[in-house]
């Protein structure tokens, strides 16, 4: 049996967006993006969260129609063929696990503030690596159960930032410091955009809402609704949180800081309660994202081995109705690279970006394609400005990528050219044994 439960709602569906999207691109990286931009991180927060929109509406329209699992590697594949298909869910699959690894590095560095521990890199790395591997446990559980602890996450870490963004306003109001604003583009419009592009890691979580199609009821409805949602309330929550950050504290001193909003938040509070609340809510946050990203990643790897793209035995069911084989591969690589990164967060977060770049350009893509195709395909939702708003999402990934650093793009060629082999590998095999059953 190959199929998954439909056990979550439209706000089930759209919490896993949103613990997927608000975590450590927010809490972690909105000090490595105002280091490179400064008091412009606003514009690069703006940004990046246009380009994933364009795409968030795009995958939308896809998800309105097509419900089965898999996301961006579902619509390349019955857009361009299983080959394409294959290669854009084989991205996705190591561009979740590079995103939780660095998540899972953002984890620990907040817990060692926290705790008030020295952050030593083996201390980092040692929690880095074990975390996962116990949200992978309760992955195991069933989606039911994730889906709850990961919506009792998504309350508390949308409150934090709430919080943060009332004290920091009053504070302020009572205290304004143009200085902290000025100069406004330090750094020029190059630094705007190379913010953008490592901020885009704090927008892309949307897209795991597509890839548990199957597990969502009402999917033709539902998917665009929590895909809209979730998008809509994080991009608020984040230009918030960056016009208040930057007013409290120097983008200098922002860059520099590896628990940034507690850092800006200390100069607006001395309140005990209050600090501990945003430095616990940072763990809340990355500990979502990383459940939410698991989830992702195995649902790939099922609905791509369930089509014998890649072995068939990840495609295997467990009684609690979850792809069993899929998370212990997932819970087992994540660790991996943790360790093989030596903690470097914002080379994996540039690695990241790479892969959702392309695979939200395939997104849009796919749509073009689709609606050339099949425009007769009943939808529940249209993108509007149609075919301008899926030709500018292609245009503002493919710009936005030229930003990034030239290793992520190394490490992307090499992880396709080892998925190819594994492709043309595991058909071969697939042959082998269809031959092997005719002869007998």
């Amino acid at each position: 049996m190959n199929n998954l439960n439909r056990d979550l709602s439209l706000w089930g569906a759209a919490s896993i967006g949103i613990g997927a999207i608000i975590g450590t691109g927010i809490f972690v990286l909105i000090g490595v993006a105002s280091g490179l931009a400064g008091p412009a991180v606003v514009f690069s927060f703006i940004i990046a969260g246009l380009t994933a929109l364009l795409t968030g509406l795009s995958s939308a329209e896809l998800s309105s129609f097509i419900t089965e699992e898999g996301g961006g590697y579902i619509y390349a594949h019955k857009a361009f063929g299983k080959l394409m298909g294959f290669v854009i869910g084989w991205v996705k699959s190591f561009d979740y696990i590079i995103g939780s690894s660095a998540v899972s590095i953002g984890f620990a560095s907040y817990l060692t503030y926290f705790l008030n521990i020295a952050p030593l890199q083996s201390i980092i790395i040692a929690v880095a690596t074990v975390w996962p591997i116990v949200l992978t446990i309760l992955n195991l559980k069933g989606i039911k159960e994730t889906s709850k602890a990961n919506t009792a996450l998504v309350i508390l870490k949308v409150s934090a930032l709430i919080v943060f963004i009332l004290v920091g306003t009053y504070y302020i109001m009572n205290h304004f410091n143009i200085s902290n604003y000025q100069p406004f583009f330090p750094n020029g419009i190059e630094g705007v955009f190379s913010g953008a592009a490592i901020i885009f890691f704090a927008f892309i979580g949307f897209n795991t809402i597509t890839i548990v199609s199957e597990e969502v009821k009402n999917p033709k409805k539902n998917i665009p609704k929590a895909v809209l949602l979730s998008f809509s309330i994080s991009l608020f929550l984040y230009i918030g949180v960056a016009l208040v950050a930057i007013g409290l504290l120097n983008w200098k001193i922002l860059g520099l800081s590896s628990a940034p909003l507690e850092a800006a938040l200390s100069i607006a509070t001395n309140n005990f309660f209050i600090q501990k609340f945003i430095s616990i809510s940072a763990l809340f946050a990355t500990t979502s994202v990383i459940l939410s990203s698991i989830i992702g990643v195995s649902r790939i790897l099922f609905s791509m081995a369930r089509k014998n793209l890649i072995p068939n035995v990840l495609s295997k069911i467990s009684k609690n109705g979850t792809p069993f084989y899929s998370l212990i591969l997932c819970g087992s690589a994540i660790p991996l690279i943790v360790i093989f990164s030596t903690g470097n967060l914002k080379e994996l977060a540039s690695i990241f970006n790479l892969g959702t770049l392309l695979t939200f350009a395939f997104i849009n893509l796919s749509l073009l394609q689709l609606r050339r195709t099949s425009p007769n395909v009943k939808r529940g939702f249209k993108v509007p400005f149609f075919p301008i708003t899926p030709v500018a999402g292609v245009i503002s990934c493919i710009f936005l990528s030229s930003y990034l650093s030239p290793r992520a793009f190394l490490y992307g060629g090499i992880w396709i050219l080892f998925g190819l082999l594994i492709y043309y590998l595991n058909k071969k095999t697939i042959q082998k044994i269809i031959n092997l059953k005719q002869c007998n």
